[in-house]
């Protein structure tokens, strides 16, 4: 077994370029598409983690009724309105961290949440966080869901506004080489699309909002849940 503080990744981070910025300036739901399959690592004292992304949700700022920005701007989510390729931290509902990748031109305020990805460097590493804190029944669950993935690269708060497009940054994006260069598109078949998890309202709208993208049968895509509802006051 790999040493745990090796970043060594299966598939090679040599098919795999960091994007320039201008990659993430794009309509949200394309770099959603092109996220999938990159390479995201997490460089800490401790060693690095690396994960492929498996699964994504798209939002579109404040033309979205899901998103966190689409009643405006607050000291919460900044982030979003600020530059592409730059990640948005969130803790959810007081419990966990959520990881977002800002997209759109400034004040757009996109972004694509990650919520799934294959640890393909650095597992030790990863099942020690975990294992802390709570349980792993296998790999397959080290970062099987946004709060899962964000413990296994060891993401909070003081990651929020990190530059994912710095190469020497503690915090790097990796993207296969069509994938950056808009070459080719992903064969339709591998590719599956769905409504967004845990997303109520107007947003939570399959319909109109089908912007969970994952990689077809990859068994570390999180399940689908959709909104619970909430009883009404008498």
């Amino acid at each position: 077994m790999a040493d745990a503080r090796d970043l060594t990744v299966r598939g090679g981070e040599r098919d795999a370029v960091v994007p320039p910025r201008e990659w993430f300036a794009r309509d949200v739901r394309l770099v959603a598409r092109d996220l999938l399959g990159a390479l995201l690592t997490r460089r800490t004292p401790d060693g690095a983690v690396t994960l492929r992304i498996t699964e994504v949700e798209a939002y579109a700022g404040t033309a979205d009724p899901g998103s966190h920005a689409f009643r405006g701007e607050t000291a919460r989510n900044r982030t979003m309105f600020g530059e592409p390729g730059h990640v948005y931290v969130y803790r959810h509902l007081g419990l966990h961290h959520c990881m977002n990748v800002v997209c759109s031109p400034p004040g757009e305020a996109s972004a694509v949440l990650l919520r799934a990805g294959e640890v393909v460097g650095g597992a030790d590493l990863a099942r020690e966080r975990r294992a802390a804190a709570g349980v792993t029944r296998s790999d397959v669950d080290l970062a099987r869901g946004p709060a899962r993935l964000t413990v296994a690269l060891a993401i909070d708060r003081d990651d929020d506004g990190a530059d994912v497009t710095d190469p020497d940054g503690d915090l790097v994006l990796r993207v296969p080489d069509r994938a950056a260069d808009r070459a080719a598109d992903r064969a339709a078949d591998e590719v599956a699309t769905g409504p967004r998890v845990g997303v109520s309202g107007e947003g939570g709208r399959a319909d109109r909002f089908p912007w969970r993208v994952w990689l077809a049968g990859d068994p570390t895509v999180s399940p689908y849940r959709a909104a619970e509802s909430r009883r009404r006051r008498r």
